[in-house]
């Protein structure tokens, strides 16, 4: 069964895209010819336009815009509306991983930008994704991580805690209280699916018409699945610790205590990621992992779900 790396939709075998998919990019797309990069290509544009993008980060990055005309992504260093993420060496399949991670969460109402893979002209998977700092052609939308809001840095993203990134929240977003729900939701769908790596640079808020309120999500991977031993299950401690964590510390202490959320709320949220597990598998399944990762992913969202009561 051949699918489309786009919407996951099965495809004939003479199709590379769904016309769904080609659609969300652009109603006027009608074929999507290949990244004209192979992945070591990529990474060595990632490399030499390091210095003039404002999208740094350890994964290889490409800021790039959508030629409708030709078809066609193609790198800028400048007015990109998409950002590209190559194949990795270190880390095998990872836009696959970040593509599939988004999609889950996406499923439990996480909000997420438009996201996909798409092939490149070695057949390899690049993963984009579309830029949300971004209106029109020129206008950009303010946004700043809480490294910045915190006064940490590159080198301190990770010297802080879940309980502070709360008091970020109440700080500076317009309506706190709605913005902590998100957070709660985020926080819980990492520790399900093993995204290990939510440091302050992964955070964000964003004013947009006069509203300040959490970003949509972005670099959302399964670092567990990708580790040989991964050590940690959150980036940042939460209730003083990184690993080990179990429902009182998700729930009691941090929904109801450090974030003040209602008993009402907390049970919304709980009902949704209830019911996640019969979209998230089909996803998984259908997902350009290989065989064995998808196995590893299916088996820790369960494992995660069953150890704090919501399986």
């Amino acid at each position: 069964m051949k699918l489309c790396p786009i919407t996951y939709e099965e495809i004939s075998d003479g199709e590379r895209y769904s016309e769904k998919g080609l659609r969300l990019l652009s109603p006027r797309l009608k074929r999507f010819e290949l990244f004209p990069y192979s992945a070591a290509e990529q990474r060595r544009e990632a490399q030499a336009l390091a210095s003039k993008l404002s999208i740094q980060g350890i994964q290889p990055k490409l800021s790039a815009a959508l030629d409708i005309k030709g078809a066609v992504f193609k790198i800028v260093d400048r007015g990109g509306r998409y950002i590209l993420k190559p194949q990795v060496p270190d880390f095998r399949h990872l836009p696959e991983n970040e593509d599939l991670t988004m999609r889950l969460a996406a499923v439990v109402k996480v909000s997420a930008p438009l996201h996909g893979l798409v092939y490149s002209k070695d057949e390899s998977l690049t993963y984009f994704i579309r830029r949300f700092d971004r209106r029109g052609q020129k206008d950009k939308i303010h946004v700043e991580d809480f490294a910045q809001l915190s006064g940490e840095s590159r080198d301190t993203k990770y010297e802080s805690s879940m309980e502070k990134v709360a008091k970020i929240i109440d700080q500076y977003c317009t309506f706190p209280a709605i913005e902590k729900v998100k957070l709660f939701k985020r926080t819980l769908f990492s520790f399900l699916a093993g995204n290990e790596d939510m440091h302050l640079k992964n955070f964000s808020i964003i004013v947009d018409d006069n509203r300040v309120r959490l970003s949509p999500v972005y670099d959302l991977v399964s670092s567990t699945i990708l580790l040989a031993n991964p050590k940690e299950e959150l980036a940042l401690p939460l209730n003083g610790k990184k690993r080990s964590l179990t429902r009182t510390d998700l729930f009691q202490y941090f929904a109801r205590r450090c974030l003040g959320m209602s008993g009402a709320a907390i049970d919304d949220v709980e009902r949704e990621f209830r019911g996640a597990p019969p979209l998230w598998e089909p996803l998984i399944d259908r997902s350009f992992l290989p065989k064995a990762d998808r196995k590893r992913y299916l088996d820790l969202v369960r494992d995660r779900m069953a150890r704090i009561g919501l399986l």
